[in-house]
């Protein structure tokens, strides 16, 4: 008999966010959460930043403009604290599924007026908060309102399914990461996109379609790519112009999500810029087919030649020392709260602010 592989019915959801709205886009991702677990969904992934919106409008307005600084407070204000009130709709959401949920969220450090990560939450289908990762490097307009996440957050999810693993827009071609993964073993990997890519650079879904392929090439596991779009309201929010609004309602600009095979092979899309639900049934049984020609992480690789090594540590910023006797004033503990993690699953540790060492007092 040997060794059973499940079929895994996954979902690429592709929406466009309440433009700039906390509460309001978590109440539309709870909606398409529901809408695709009725479509049979066991893994349902969404779009970069969904909640409250990527910084789209670096790509329109100037960086020290007064729209732009408007905006980016405004997604401050509207950013999400891991674990809070939004995240404890999207668990119950995800538990109502009975799924596993991958969310990209624009998220800020607790009880702080600063720093943002661009950040993928990962939920159970017992409404688990299974952890997260921060995108490591933050990419053209992102590096204004975002900071880097660690090596803390990055890595493959345990799941009844076996590994799942997910990255943001660009890092899914970066080479070291594709190939931290693949020696992971992941067997489905959710790819998050933005909206549009820059108003000079190729169209989104022409990356989105590129990547997806090489990575499913190189992992051999199946790629799910959730694209963002934009709907006329956000149009109108971005005070973009005409020429700004032409290129928007341009079918070309938005969208583009697509489910890939480990044979490299579009199962599923590309979906034009509308919103909707891609689905696709995912065998992962095939991994095994193109990993007996090429395990890039196996025996299709020579370790006394090539390694790669993770720096899973978080470096601390700050640190609060007393001297004998002395009683310590209290820091920002905001870094030391762990994510609540699923049984039988490592817990993802937030950066640290403040991190006494050992024997330290505060």
């Amino acid at each position: 008999m040997g060794d059973q592989y499940p079929i895994v019915k996954v979902a690429a959801v592709q929406a466009a966010s309440v433009f700039l709205d906390r509460e309001a886009s978590t109440d539309k991702a709870c909606r398409l959460i529901r809408e695709a677990a009725a479509g049979g969904a066991q893994l349902i992934a969404f779009p970069e930043g969904f909640i409250p919106g990527h910084p789209i409008w670096y790509h329109h307005h100037p960086a020290t403009g007064a729209i732009a600084n408007r905006f980016a407070v405004e997604l401050f204000r509207n950013s999400v604290e891991i674990p809070g009130p939004e995240t404890a709709a999207l668990a119950r959401a995800a538990a109502d599924a009975g799924a596993y949920v991958v969310i990209g969220v624009c998220e800020k450090l607790p009880g702080t007026l600063g720093t943002m990560f661009n950040t993928q939450v990962w939920f159970g289908p017992d409404g688990q908060l299974l952890g997260k990762h921060q995108k490591i490097m933050p990419t053209v307009g992102e590096r204004l309102v975002h900071t880097g996440g660690f090596g803390d957050t990055f890595g493959a999810v345990p799941t009844v399914f076996g590994p799942v693993s997910g990255l943001i827009c660009g890092e899914n071609s970066n080479p070291l990461a594709v190939f931290a993964l693949t020696a992971e073993h992941t067997r489905i990997h959710v790819m998050s996109w933005p909206n549009h890519f820059p108003t000079s650079g190729d169209p989104l879904r022409n990356r989105v379609a590129i990547d997806s392929q090489a990575f499913a090439q190189m992992s051999k596991a199946w790629v799910v790519s959730a694209c963002g779009t934009v709907d006329e309201d956000t149009i109108r929010r971005l005070e973009v112009g005409p020429e700004g609004e032409r290129f928007l309602r341009n079918p070309d600009c938005c969208g583009g999500s697509v489910i890939v095979s480990p044979y490299s092979r579009v199962v599923a899309g590309p979906m034009g810029p509308e919103e909707g639900i891609l689905y696709a049934d995912c065998d992962l049984a095939a991994g095994i087919n193109m990993k007996l020609r090429h395990d890039f992480a196996g025996h299709y690789n020579r370790p006394d030649i090539f390694q790669l090594h993770i720096n899973r540590e978080v470096p601390r910023l700050y640190r609060v020392h007393a001297g004998e006797g002395a009683a310590a004033l209290p820091g920002p503990r905001a870094g030391l709260l762990p994510i609540p993690a699923a049984e039988g699953v490592t817990a993802l540790p937030r950066p640290a602010l403040d991190a006494p060492d050992a024997g330290e007092a505060g």
